[in-house]
Order: structure tokens, then C-alpha cells, then sequence
């Protein structure tokens, strides 16, 4: 997998202790730049935040996430923790009637949400008034306010109940001067600079949301829960319902997500979003190649186990090959899912009951590979021949090449 270069900044209170951080995204290991709001971007971050946020949180359990209105109204948001993430709008925003009316659903669900780079104008002032009573924090900037300015708004925020962060603080004399004002937050190059976090890259924020419904689904959660997740990706819940149109055994309207559940039932479900996974989720070039290997895997083993083991042995083979669509070890694609023991053994191990099974597949695979290779040897690179002999421990003598 590739890697993603993250930082987070600390945000300090009036006691020196840390309050929270800011997430800022980083395209290559030196460059910051703001956290990414276009759709696309701002997804592959997020992902990876959400996947790696044990590792991004560890003084506080909060993270100022930049959003604007694309992503406020993405449904991004919905996969948030209200308890970990407040949301930072930033200053450039649209806040047209939808966006407003967004704004107010997730102040009522509990979000904290806070200002970015307010510089305490009276077009800024004017902007924001709509949404001041769904408020948390401000962050002034104190480069870009003028001086008269913003000793007249602080005390009419104070007066509001707003908490106030004084950003790029750069000197002692700044920090001492904004304590003295009385804001509540510190931010800047004078009291830390953004720390790197080198993760690793998810291809996209739809995956997440599958493995996770994967992971419902073997935890046994409620179908309300499965559902919740589910409708969180339009074209997933789009794409589901195709699926089940396409099924000669229901004839039937489709009226919700709840339904869709529970007329596949919960293994055919999960076998949809593998299938899903495979096919909709990678940009491998050899994906579609990769997928027709592990469906054929899959019925392989699912063949040569008693009816009673069918499902998870099918399971195993489409797992078995997960690693191989995304580029990774198939341990960093489900290490959070709480797969069957027999599954993960033989997914992460290379072992137990299903071993057999999965044998008898790869010795199909690799006849049919070897007869391919040998008619098409003439046609292959040489340096892809090396690469792939090395890339799999085979000793090649120079002296012979």
C-alpha cells in the first residue's frame, strides 16, 4: 500500500494543556497544506483518520476536521464520532439554505462545530450570523484582523458564549498578549508545529464503510445498525438494490434498506459486498482478473467441504485473495473485521481445516498459469520474468543470464 502523510497540530488551553488537534494533510512527506475538501481527497484522508485514529489520538480524544459545503453535504460527516471530531468551517464556505440546514441537523445531533480563519470583519461577521447559535468555537486569526476590530467582537462573543482560539500565534509576545484577552485556545508555530503521521493509504472511504458493514455482520449486529451504514454510500445502497431487482426469487418493490437485509439474509449479503469489494473498489489494473481468480476460488473450496461448512469456506477463498486486490497483506484489509477462527487462520496464516481446500484451488490456478506461461513465454519481458522470480525468493545466477 501506498503511503499517506498526515499532521496533526496541538491546540492548547489557557493551562498549557492540550485540548485538541488539527488535521492537516500532507501530499508528500514535507509540503502541509490545508486538509483537502475536494470530495475525492477529502475521502482518502478521512479513511485513513478513521482507520488510524488510535494513532492520531492520544493526549485528547478530539480532531478539528476542516469541512466545507461539498462535504457537509456529502453525508461524509455521518461516519464521524460527534465525540472526536468537531467540524471546522472553513471561512471560504458557501453557507446557502442547504448548507445552513445541515449545519443545524448536525448541531442538534450533538457535533461540536467551530469557525476557521474568522478575521473579525464585518462582511465575515455578516456571513456567519445565520449559524452563530450553532457555534462552539471561533478561530481568529490574528494575523489577518485588524486590531479594532477584534477588541470590539471578542467581548460580544464572550457575551455569546463563544469559545475563542487566537491561530498563528508565532511569538511569546502574541501568546501572552491573547491570554490577556481572555481567549480560551492557543494555536501556532510558537507553541508546536505539526507533528507527521506516516500511515497506510485505503483506496477509498466506500471500502471503509464495507468493511465495516462485513464486520456488523460478523459481530451480529442489529440489522438497524447494518442498515445505518449502508445508506451512508448512496451508490452502495443503489447498487443493493440492483442486485436484489436482478434476483429471479424476488419479485417485489423494494421500500427500504431494512427489506433489502432481510430478504438476501445476512450470508448472501455478505457475499454481495465481497463481490462488491472485488469489483467496484480497486484500481489494480488486474482487478477484474483478481476477482474471477477468487470467485473461482471460492466455489472451489465451497465444493470440498461438508454443507455445513460451505459458507465460511466459501468466505475463506474470497478473503484469501483480498490482499492481492489492494496491493497489501490481506492482515491490513481485516484486522479490525472479527472474522470466523477458521477463516483468519486460513486468510492470515495460511492454515487450518480449510487448508486442504485452498490448496486444491491454487493447484488448478497454477496449471492452467504454467501451460499460459510457457505458450506465451516468448511474449512476456524479460525483466518482468526477474522481478517476479525475485519478488518470490527464487535465486537467480547473473553469471547464467
Amino acid at each position: 500500500m501506498d503511503k499517506v502523510y498526515l499532521a496533526k497540530q496541538k491546540i492548547f488551553n489557557a493551562n498549557n494543556k492540550v485540548f485538541a488537534y488539527e488535521l492537516l494533510f500532507r501530499d508528500h512527506a514535507e509540503g502541509i497544506k490545508n486538509f483537502p475538501t475536494n470530495i475525492k481527497a477529502t475521502s482518502h484522508v478521512l479513511v485513513n483518520v478513521l482507520i488510524n485514529i488510535n494513532e492520531i489520538l492520544n493526549e485528547t480524544n478530539i480532531v478539528l476536521v476542516n469541512v466545507d459545503e461539498e462535504f457537509l453535504l456529502s453525508g461524509l460527516i455521518d461516519l464521524l464520532d460527534k465525540n472526536k471530531f468537531m467540524l471546522e468551517i472553513l471561512e471560504t464556505t458557501d453557507l446557502n439554505e442547504k448548507v445552513i440546514s445541515k449545519i443545524e441537523q448536525y448541531h442538534k445531533r450533538g457535533f461540536k462545530i467551530a469557525i476557521d480563519d474568522f478575521d473579525c470583519s464585518a462582511e465575515m461577521i455578516r456571513k456567519f450570523n445565520p449559524i452563530f447559535r450553532y457555534i462552539h468555537l471561533v478561530k481568529i486569526d490574528i494575523i489577518e484582523s485588524e486590531p479594532e476590530n477584534l477588541m470590539s467582537i471578542v467581548p460580544k462573543m464572550k457575551k455569546m458564549g463563544l469559545k475563542l482560539l487566537a491561530e498563528k500565534i508565532e511569538t511569546q509576545e502574541e501568546y501572552e498578549y491573547y491570554k490577556k484577552l481572555n481567549f480560551d485556545l492557543f494555536q501556532g508555530y510558537y507553541l508546536e508545529r505539526p507533528e507527521v503521521i506516516e500511515v497506510q493509504r485505503s483506496k477509498d472511504i466506500t471500502q471503509y464503510t464495507i468493511l465495516n458493514v462485513i464486520k456488523l455482520i460478523k459481530d451480529d449486529a442489529s440489522t438497524t445498525a447494518i442498515e445505518s451504514y449502508i445508506k451512508q454510500r448512496p451508490e452502495l445502497s443503489l447498487k443493493l438494490i440492483h442486485f436484489l431487482n436482478a434476483q429471479e426469487d424476488f419479485d417485489i418493490a423494494v421500500e427500504s434498506i431494512v427489506q433489502i437485509i432481510t430478504l438476501l439474509g445476512r450470508d448472501k449479503l455478505l457475499r454481495w459486498l465481497l463481490l462488491y469489494l472485488y469489483s467496484e473498489m480497486s484500481d489494480n489494473p488486474i482487478s477484474e482478473t483478481i476477482l474471477a481468480m477468487a470467485l473461482n476460488r471460492a466455489e472451489i473450496m465451497e465444493d470440498n467441504v461438508e454443507k455445513a461448512d460451505k459458507d465460511k469456506a466459501y468466505l475463506a477463498g474470497m478473503f484469501s485473495m483480498i490482499g492481492a486486490l489492494f496491493d497489501c497483506e490481506n492482515k491490513d484489509i481485516i484486522k479490525d473485521i472479527k472474522l470466523d477462527k477458521d477463516i483468519t487462520d486460513l486468510v492470515i496464516n495460511s492454515k487450518g481445516r480449510y487448508m486442504s481446500s485452498l490448496l486444491k484451488a491454487q493447484m488448478r490456478e497454477k496449471a492452467y498459469l504454467k501451460k499460459l506461461f510457457v505458450e506465451n513465454f516468448d511474449k512476456i519481458d524479460t525483466v518482468d520474468i526477474i522481478y517476479t522470480l525475485e519478488e518470490n525468493g527464487v535465486y537467480i545466477d547473473h553469471d547464467k543470464l
